[in-house]
């Protein structure tokens, strides 16, 4: 006897939208990114790198710092947390289990500064990403190019302003284009779960 399987009854289909990102307009206040500020002062650079290993400028040009999971940056770590769950539960529902990275903070600086066209997710450790975080920390008048950019068919240029959250499937195309002036800074994560099955 042949099964059929009504996929149109499915309700993990209902409400899910893989073709759209997910920003809150304000998701950290003025206040809070100063206090942000302060803390990632204390923290060292590292060259930015490909997959964890290569360095290769002309794919990607910044530098980042590793913001540490400790008491101090709880508050940041937990912020994060739940603006990820309210965008999952409200697009894409994810099997979400895990939250293991730490966040990185970057700055694109020069002339030059970008990160080419990439997808957060690959192999080892990079397997089990399932949703990334943008947070704009920069005032949008401090620097010139620098745009995050996603393409899902066609190119999306993704809103500058100073403290907003962007979020997104790991998958998602997306860059930096070069900077032309000054600096842009950011926060990235990634959560992520069992592999897509």
């Amino acid at each position: 006897m042949k099964t059929t399987y009504n996929f149109d009854r499915d309700p993990h289909r209902k409400n899910v939208d893989f073709t759209r990102y997910y920003w809150f307009h304000s998701g950290f206040s003025v206040e809070e990114l100063k206090k942000i500020e302060k803390m990632t002062e204390k923290l060292p650079f590292v060259d930015a790198t490909i997959n964890g290993k290569e360095i290769n400028p002309e794919k990607r040009k910044s530098k980042i710092k590793w913001c540490p999971q400790n008491d101090e940056w709880r508050w940041v770590y937990e912020k994060l947390h739940n603006l990820i769950v309210e965008a999952n539960s409200e697009m894409w529902k994810f099997d979400l289990t895990h939250m293991t990275e730490r966040i990185q903070y970057t700055e694109y600086y020069e002339e030059g500064g970008h990160y080419g066209w990439h997808m957060d997710i690959g192999k080892n450790d990079n397997a089990g990403r399932k949703i990334s975080v943008t947070v704009q920390l920069s005032d949008p008048e401090e620097y010139e190019g620098g745009d995050l950019e996603m393409n899902i068919g066609n190119i999306l240029e993704i809103p500058r302003k100073q403290g907003a959250t962007i979020i997104f499937p790991s998958f998602y195309l997306h860059r930096v284009t070069p900077i032309t002036k000054g600096t842009r800074k950011s926060f990235v994560l990634w959560v992520g779960g069992e592999p897509y099955r």
